[in-house]
């Protein structure tokens, strides 16, 4: 590929990642969720809200970690990816993982986006993956569950 080749291919990226082109964007998925609703189960659904945004959460700093350090140790599979709880334990909880999750976006982003960072070469520490990997795995797992809370927020809120 040439130099406008990757270019392109990274803002494609960029662009994927931000959740703006076919799905709705995290920012207004999450957006004035009803706290009294965020621990709440509806029927037929194994989680809450809170549980798929920790999920989110926790999955995506895993996978950015993973991508920049070679330190990084991934929690257990599946326990370490789901919050224990049903419901935040304190009334920032919400709000502090909305910032947490959108801070390590954004690093995602800016690792995706810096020139330095070879999107084709293998991950040193890794099997196989590559950073375009990791960046198109982080886009598809958070455009799958952002669907999933529009989902339950709509079924929650009758």
């Amino acid at each position: 590929m040439d130099k406008n080749q990757i270019e392109s291919l990274r803002e494609h990226l960029l662009n994927l990642l931000s959740g703006a082109w076919a799905h709705m964007e995290f920012d207004k998925a999450v957006a004035d969720f009803p706290p009294n609703l965020c621990g709440t189960k509806t029927q037929g659904l194994p989680y809450t809200a809170w549980q798929l945004l920790e999920h989110m959460r926790i999955a995506q700093w895993d996978i950015l970690e993973f991508s920049r350090n070679s330190k990084h140790v991934s929690p257990d599979w599946p326990s370490g990816y789901w919050p224990e709880t049903e419901a935040p334990v304190s009334n920032s909880g919400w709000d502090d993982s909305v910032s947490r999750f959108k801070k390590d976006l954004e690093a995602m982003r800016k690792l995706v986006s810096s020139p330095d960072t070879d999107l084709f070469s293998r991950i040193p520490h890794g099997s196989g993956q590559t950073i375009l990997r990791e960046a198109m795995l982080v886009a598809d797992h958070n455009a799958y569950h952002v669907g999933q809370l529009v989902l339950l927020r709509k079924l929650l809120a009758g």
